[in-house]
């Protein structure tokens, strides 16, 4: 216990923002590996009988099946649980070189940061069509709509910090502000604690009905 804390407390700040940052990245990308891995089963299991009972379809408001079966659920012809296949091993392998205090060029984590904001949009225009417009909810979805916000924050603190996002010096500056200031970390809590009480608020009789 004494050596985790010691790594996560380092007297170093640089250092240490490094080691949160890429632990949030990892941590975030595995679960949203799993979620992505349970959900392409599950697919599977729909394509073979569109009548299956999934373990995560628990009730009318928390049903993965009524998700799955949306059109959105192939959005770009294929199952959206296999770009989570597909992506999220980059991720992890990124977070790991991180913690060993491999540095990325700039135009690697550039492009890592296109990449994985097009998955942050993708994810929250997802849970908006689940919540607004099919009107059930996906636990394993959920889990990848946070997973995914927790390493797009992570991601973006870091590059701000490191200067790879070729923002312009004065833009760049208050980035830098924003994030010393913890502004970002402030954000992430507002989004993620604003959607919980907004699906407790519109689905809470129904979620474990």
């Amino acid at each position: 216990m004494r050596s985790i804390k010691a790594f996560f407390t380092h007297k170093d700040k640089k250092l240490r923002d490094n080691r949160w940052i890429f632990t949030s990245m990892l941590v975030g990308a595995l679960l949203s590996l799993l979620a992505s891995f349970v959900l392409s089963i599950e697919t599977l299991q729909l394509a073979k009988n569109p009548d299956a009972n999934l373990a995560c379809s628990v009730n009318v408001v928390l049903n993965c099946a009524t998700v799955a079966k949306h059109p959105t659920s192939e959005t770009f012809g294929f199952p959206n649980p296999f770009i989570g296949l597909m992506a999220e091993p980059v991720v992890i392998t990124v977070a790991i070189a991180g913690l060993a205090g491999i540095a990325f060029p700039r135009l690697f984590m550039f492009a890592a940061q296109i990449g994985y904001s097009l998955g942050f949009v993708f994810a929250w225009y997802l849970f908006y069509v689940s919540f607004f417009i099919i009107q059930a909810l996906c636990p394993w979805c959920l889990l990848v709509t946070l997973t995914t916000t927790l390493v797009w924050f992570s991601i973006t603190r870091y590059n701000i910090r490191e200067k790879n996002l070729y923002l312009s010096k004065s833009l760049q500056k208050r980035m830098e502000l924003f994030i010393e200031k913890d502004y970002d970390k402030f954000a992430l809590a507002v989004i993620v604690f604003g959607s919980v009480a907004a699906i407790l608020v519109k689905y809470g009789d129904g979620l474990f009905g």
